[in-house]
């Protein structure tokens, strides 16, 4: 029960850092992905205590680095134009 409340609590301080660290693209992709390595050390636990198949975490896994890659294609392309990782300096968003 105690790994449950903290799966909970480590999800909510990635959420927290998500959302404090808007401004630069980096700390939010890293806190994106701590969330996601949270909910697959959850979905593993689930799944070891129901003694289920791990076939969905492979696929949790293979979608979580299609995720990854994207978002740092996506950093790279912001740096390459703007030259910086800044949310902000983006007019088209605001």
């Amino acid at each position: 029960m105690l790994i449950y409340w903290l799966g909970l609590f480590m999800f909510m301080f990635g959420a927290v850092s998500f959302v404090v660290n808007r401004k630069h693209l980096l700390m939010m992709l890293l806190s994106l992905e701590f969330i996601v390595v949270v909910l697959y050390l959850n979905l593993f636990f689930y799944l070891s205590l129901m003694a289920y198949e791990y076939f969905f975490s492979m696929v949790f896994l293979t979608m979580t680095v299609c995720e990854g890659a994207l978002g740092l294609s996506i950093l790279i392309l912001m740096v390459r134009v703007h030259g910086n990782d800044y949310i902000t300096s983006f007019s088209f968003l605001w």
